[in-house]
């Protein structure tokens, strides 16, 4: 299946921190890809992946990167499409990398997530296709749903330990 999602980070390293947006997708069946391109040391390379990618078909880009974190706004600055940056915790907890993504000059703006928050940006995005997309739009709402059913078993459980403790 077409990539509508892209996934760029700016180092192989962000991986693991990057791996939850993946799997999240994986599960959801919505396709994407994922590159490494870094703003400092390939910035010719993103900036003709970001004028190229709507061409492609991607819809939204998820950028992750951590300490000065430009990436998603140099993406950003060279598309029209949405871009979600994922500050990745590194030196200052994450804070440098999240100041440098939030921090955007008006007319360039990146939705931003939590540090390390590759997940909810991996939803966040969903939630951006799914607004011209029932399919999209169903797998969100169903998967939202279950959130719900989850805690409501976990709830379940603690109680029927709590029982069991106060019965002993």
């Amino acid at each position: 299946m077409k990539p509508i999602i892209s996934i760029i980070m700016g180092s192989t390293s962000d991986l693991p921190v990057m791996e939850k947006a993946c799997k999240w997708l994986e599960q959801q069946e919505i396709p994407f890809e994922v590159n490494a391109l870094s703003a400092h040391r390939t910035p010719a390379a993103v900036e003709a992946f970001a004028k190229g990618a709507k061409d492609r078909g991607i819809k939204v880009i998820i950028a992750a990167a951590g300490m000065a974190a430009a990436l998603p706004g140099v993406i950003a600055a060279s598309t029209p499409l949405p871009v979600i940056g994922v500050p990745i915790k590194g030196m200052l907890d994450g804070l440098d990398a999240m100041l440098s993504i939030i921090q955007m000059p008006p007319g360039i703006p990146v939705a931003t997530v939590g540090v390390n928050g590759a997940q909810n940006a991996a939803i966040l995005a969903a939630e951006m296709i799914a607004l011209g997309n029932d399919e999209i739009a169903q797998k969100v709402e169903a998967w939202k749903a279950s959130l719900g059913e989850k805690i409501e078993k976990a709830n379940k459980e603690l109680a029927d330990i709590q029982d069991y403790k106060f019965k002993c």
